[in-house]
């Protein structure tokens, strides 16, 4: 007999309300009806009520909101906050930014310029995070040391220095490597919903990138 499947395996696929595509949650933003009828975005995924699930990307919610098709999932009339994609890109900010600082204290990150070079040239960094308003040319020695790493890490630039230093409890944090393992796989997932709202890499950054000699 087919073992039954746990609670986790039975909700880890759902419907988007635009497509009606079946997806992964995890690249999917679940929203549910607040007591007043309001939508309401629930990243965590633990509020109490009928889920209604929309891809993690601007488009998708713009779509939802102006086509009515919450309220018509959720065969009742909803109110739609006019700054509901705002809610949900600072929603998943904060969580990108707090899966940092969780990170950190849990000893999976390396920081400044010398251990980073260091980690990425042992392969052991998952993510290569740059603070947006760092200087070229360290950034683009770390992209360079980056491209020849095996396996090759992600690169993510949205943070600026500020911001890193915030979730980190330091003051001008620069290079950050982020070590593979579970717990950059959890901040992998929160970082590709983040990706549909605003890019994880300046544009700027990649007509600069060039190989060193």
């Amino acid at each position: 007999m087919t073992a039954p499947r746990t609670h986790a395996e039975a909700h880890r696929e759902r419907r988007d309300i635009v497509t009606g595509e079946v997806m992964d949650e995890a690249r999917l933003i679940r929203f549910v009806a607040a007591p007043d009828g309001t939508v309401t975005p629930d990243l965590a995924r633990k509020l109490p009520g009928r889920g209604l699930w929309v891809a993690a990307d601007r488009a998708s919610i713009e779509t939802a909101a102006k086509k009515g098709l919450f309220s018509r999932a959720a065969k009742t009339k909803l109110a739609v906050p006019a700054d509901l994609v705002e809610q949900v890109e600072r929603l998943l900010t904060q969580r990108v930014l707090d899966g940092l600082g969780l990170a950190r204290r849990a000893g999976h990150l390396t920081f400044g310029f010398e251990k980073v070079i260091a980690t990425l040239a042992a392969g052991r960094a998952a993510w290569l995070i740059e603070a947006s308003d760092g200087a070229a040319d360290g950034r683009r020695k770390m992209l360079n040391q980056a491209r020849k790493a095996s396996p090759e890490p992600k690169i993510f630039g949205v943070f600026t220095s500020e911001e890193l230093g915030l979730a980190l409890g330091g003051e001008n944090v620069i290079h950050t490597a982020f070590l593979a393992g579970r717990g950059a796989d959890r901040w992998t997932s929160e970082v590709l919903r983040l990706s549909g709202f605003r890019p994880l890499l300046p544009p700027e950054w990649t007509a600069s990138w060039r190989e060193e000699p």
